[in-house]
């Protein structure tokens, strides 16, 4: 289809003459006294503009149709080329439609006040577009009925933000429009407690830092004066901080105070010897209260007076110097610094006749506030012009009383411009929070005593209350140290750094603590800079990204310049070496193995038989029988070995009466009682006995020793059987599943090693579904401890020990570390810090100050009991599953023992009634003596076959040899009584 030409030509000239329309028909406006024929010319020309921009945007609308219908006929690549045409022109229509003037709105008490003219200054010093036209209205800031009015005749006149003051008393009705309408209020006034994003808050807190200055000075009694006007939330902070430190604080409202009234109230200080005193007020009121205190002679010696106030050397305080009083407070400006000494000298330069009661010799803190205020409105309207975003107020401004309140629509892209500014001001570094409050500030302590005026330090919100330093160390390099507070970046990694258990009660540093915490603190002393620390923001150490080549994790931190230092448990890398550098190490570890702990063995019933293997006492017996065996032969064999039996006297001495002791049980009795180490009745009495006791005796004397020695050892110790010992233990077995962290050097070294073991780890973890890297060590211990033995985890060893002593004590380590490496603190490359942190870590590692910080951390912290209570073999007390089998042998010799008793009696019993068969009738008594003397053997008359070649006979009364035999019933009879 062919496109008529006059239709493109047509479009391209209504586009040209649009834009052309566009940029010429803003108009300059100034600011006009509030007046009734002012106001009513001011709504006629608002009215003429609303309706050019109304009919510019209807020529718009109609362009668009043309460019629509245009792209809707376009084939081919002029569909591509009209696109990139009509994306270009939209470009330009948007970036037309951001207003070239801009109407901000301005609510001052006192036209001649230095505010007004630094509002009027700042204004004058703007060059780049948009321009900022006031719409100014002089009010009494206390009347609530006044500021609403006013307020709501600045919105409906089409102002972009109002720049104002408030009181107690009209703060609330302020915040509660701007919330409801979405009006961008900043203001220099003092800071209240809101949720309103709309208010934006040019003064800094001051609470925090008059708390850290009362510590300083360990003030724990003093009166505290204050302006109620003012607000009350810095009471509320310093009798809050009462409460928890037992401070005895005495609050004095001088809101409605008269002469008589301060005379009677320092009075009444005097008498009760109160002389440390916190002065709250605005800086009009202050002056007069120093001046009541002059006037009472309030001001000498002794005297202590804080004034809680961001304007000190706005004040004089000549008389107080003069009569010696302690008087300190906090200065927000620093005209020494280059942008505050830069806009001073344009402000002396300025014309002063429009200003005539104006000081302008130095601006007052609440000028600076108002002159950055203004660079904040000028720095936001210039970025939302350079991202074409529309913020123009097209139809009816609207009715701030309309019910309901209706928001204005391009509000929050102002107040998110707003938020976003930061710069560098009078007042010094100009941020806010997403509160709308200021933050990263300082505010500098400056003391007067007698002797002048002296710096004492400065106070930020991460550092709180530094001191000044006095500078030790000498070049400038030390020195440029000292004034600037560097990031230190960390890692929230037990016990390294950990949050605080009422973390939320603290702020900055303060709510970390750890070894690295302590570290940090002790090298920052060392070296001597302040520090601020940050935890990584993606919670890793540092590795880079095989695809992108981008570092991650503190090294990353490092290497993009968003942290200066990072001290944290980091591994000393070569890839990590290559883009940062490392101190020397301040802890040395090696990659461990940590498993659950195995449940512990519990001990046999012959647990006492395990200090000696099963072939030990096997050879242990058969070396008594062997021995037994051996010294029966060789008294057999020894003639010295027998010997004549001595009778008693009276007795008839048998010839030949030689008589062995060493039969073959008489032998076996002998070697047992030398192995148990009891004495005997019988010994050898040849010299080739002897050698064979002797020689016995000494093995024995070992044997026992030896058993001795261990048995100690194992019936003390519970021991835990592992399932894996070493790494080579790992790599054989597949039924254990084994880790690493997923972004660290572990992973690494085993990635990078090219030992056969550690290799054939890495191809079964970098294979292994489901993966068995963890993101956390936290997550790996949970993991361990979860898998009923069945993961083992790889990590650091020190971290491994440490994981070992907290509860629930259910997991170690196995084995010995993997390598060795060390753990450094970290900065940029070339960074000025390396060389003095390096010094620093050497300094404290000679000082054994790395050590105690371990052993601190490690061990005296622990949950499980001593450093080495963690160990496989754990030291305790006997238990009686521990010997039991000794009692059950007890127990089982004395069964035995009377079970062999009772047989030997009813054999002898049996024996001795077959010999009394031919016995009748015995005396009982007789019977009674046969019965005692048959269990009484005496010697026999001559040797036989007995156990040592002797016959045994027994001695019975004549009378009983001279009994006819008795019947059998009759013996059995006699048996059964001897029984």
């Amino acid at each position: 289809m062919t496109i008529p030409k006059h239709r493109v030509l047509t479009s391209c000239l209504r586009a040209q003459l649009i834009l052309l329309s566009g940029g010429v028909k803003q108009q300059s406006q100034r600011w006009i006294p509030r007046e009734g024929d002012a106001q009513s010319r001011r709504r006629s020309r608002g009215e003429a503009r609303e309706a050019a921009k109304e009919s510019r945007a209807g020529e718009k609308s109609n362009l668009c149709s043309e460019l629509g219908f245009f792209f809707a006929n376009a084939k081919g690549n002029m569909q591509h080329i009209f696109a990139f045409f009509c994306t270009s022109f939209l470009g330009a229509v948007l970036g037309a439609n951001f207003p070239n003037n801009i109407q901000i709105g301005g609510l001052f008490p006192n036209q001649q006040s230095q505010e007004h003219a630094a509002f009027r200054f700042a204004l004058s010093q703007l060059t780049e577009p948009p321009k900022l036209l006031p719409q100014i209205d002089i009010v009494n800031i206390s009347d609530s009925f006044e500021m609403t009015y006013t307020f709501c005749s600045q919105f409906s006149k089409g102002v972009y933000a109002i720049f104002g003051f408030y009181e107690r008393r009209t703060v609330n009705m302020l915040t509660s429009f701007c919330g409801a309408l979405h009006v961008c209020f900043i203001t220099p006034s003092f800071p209240v407690e809101t949720s309103n994003q709309f208010v934006l808050q040019l003064r800094p807190e001051l609470q925090d830092a008059l708390i850290s200055v009362i510590e300083h000075y360990s003030w724990q009694k003093f009166v505290y004066i204050y302006d109620a006007d003012r607000g009350l939330s810095v009471l509320q902070k310093v009798l809050d901080t009462a409460a928890e430190k037992n401070w005895q604080v005495t609050a004095v409202n001088i809101l409605t105070t008269t002469e008589e009234g301060y005379r009677m109230l320092f009075q009444e200080l005097e008498k009760k010897k109160e002389r440390l005193v916190v002065v709250d007020c605005e800086s009009e009121r202050l002056n007069i209260i120093l001046s009541k205190i002059i006037k009472l002679e309030k001001n000498g010696n002794g005297y202590h007076y804080i004034l809680a106030n961001l304007g000190f050397m706005d004040i004089d305080l000549t008389k107080f110097r003069e009569s010696g009083a302690n008087v300190t407070g906090f200065q927000l400006v620093n005209y020494t610094d280059a942008v505050p000494a830069r806009i001073m000298q344009q402000w002396r330069n300025n014309d002063a006749r429009e200003h005539p009661r104006v000081d302008w010799k130095r601006p007052k803190y609440t000028s600076a506030l108002t002159y950055d205020g203004v660079r904040v409105m000028a720095e936001a309207f210039q970025n939302l012009r350079r991202q074409r975003i529309d913020i123009s107020r097209r139809g009816n401004a609207g009715d701030c009383l309309a019910n309901p309140a209706v928001p204005w629509g391009q509000g929050i892209d102002i107040q998110r411009a707003l938020q976003q500014v930061r710069f560098e001001g009078l007042s010094g570094n100009v941020q806010f929070n997403e509160k709308g409050r200021r933050t990263n500030y300082t505010l500098h302590v400056i003391e007067m005593k007698h002797d002048g005026i002296r710096k004492i330090g400065y106070w930020n919100e991460d550092e709180k209350l530094v001191p000044a330093a006095i500078d030790t160390q000498t070049g400038n390099e030390s020195t440029s140290l000292q004034n600037r507070t560097y990031i230190v970046t960390t890692i929230l990694e037990d016990p390294y750094v950990m949050l605080k258990k009422n973390a939320n009660q603290f702020e900055g540093n303060e709510r970390y603590e750890g070894y690295c915490v302590e570290l940090a603190a002790e090298i920052a002393k060392h070296v001597g800079y302040h520090y601020r620390l940050e935890i990584v923001r993606d919670g890793k150490y540092g590795a880079r990204d095989p695809d992108t080549k981008t570092w991650n994790g503190m090294v990353g931190e490092l290497v993009y310049g968003r942290a200066d230092v990072a001290v944290a448990p980091l591994t000393i890398t070569l890839v990590r070496e290559e883009v940062i550098d490392f101190s020397k190490p301040f802890m040395s570890l090696g990659i461990s193995i940590m498993i659950k702990k195995p449940q512990k063995s519990k001990p046999g019933v012959f647990s006492f038989l395990d200090p000696l293997a099963y072939e030990i006492w096997m050879c242990i017996v058969f070396a008594y029988i062997g021995v037994s065996v051996v010294l029966f032969l060789v008294s057999r064999f020894s003639p010295y070995e027998w010997h004549t039996e001595e009778f008693e006297e009276g007795r008839d001495q048998p010839a030949n009466d030689q008589t062995n002791e060493f039969g073959i049980f008489n032998s076996l009795w002998f070697s047992l009682g030398a192995f148990m180490q009891q004495g005997c009745d019988i010994s050898p009495r040849s010299l080739s006995g002897r050698i064979v006791g002797g020689v016995w005796w000494f093995f024995t004397l070992i044997i026992i020793s030896s058993y001795t020695a261990n048995l100690a050892a194992f019936l003390t110790v519970e021991r835990m059987v592992s399932p894996i010992e070493s790494a080579e233990d790992l790599a054989k077995q597949t039924e254990i599943a084994y880790g690493t962290l997923e972004a660290g050097s572990t992973k690494e070294f085993f990635r990078r090693s090219k030992i056969a073991v550690f290799e054939k780890m890495w191809t079964y973890m970098k294979s292994a579904e489901p993966s068995v890297f963890v993101r956390t060590t936290e997550e790996g211990m949970i993991r361990v401890r979860k898998s009923k033995g069945k993961y083992a985890y790889l990590l650091e060893s020190t971290m491994n020990e440490y994981i070992e002593q907290r509860k629930p004590c259910d997991t170690m380590k196995v084995g010995g570390n993997l390598d060795s490496k060390g753990y450094g603190i970290a900065t940029p490359k070339g960074s000025a810090l390396r060389g003095p942190v390096n010094l620093a870590v050497l300094k404290l590692s000679e000082q054994g100050v790395l050590d105690k910080l371990k052993s601190k951390w490690w061990y005296d912290k622990g949950e499980c009991g001593s450093k080495d209570s963690g160990s496989k073999d754990k030291t305790s007390a006997l238990s009686l599953s521990n010997v039991a089998g000794v009692f059950y042998i007890l127990i089982g010799g004395l069964g035995l023992a009377m079970l062999v008793a009772l047989i030997e009696f009813c054999y002898k019993s049996r024996s001795e009634s077959k010999r009394m068969k031919g016995f009748c009738l015995i005396p009982q008594q007789s019977i009674n003596e046969a019965i005692r003397t048959s269990t009484l053997p005496r010697p026999a008359a001559a040797g036989g076959s007995g156990e040592n070649g002797r016959v045994v006979s027994h001695d019975f009364p004549k009378s009983m040899q001279t009994i006819p035999c008795m019947s059998h019933s009759t013996g059995m009879s006699l048996g059964a009584t001897g029984l």
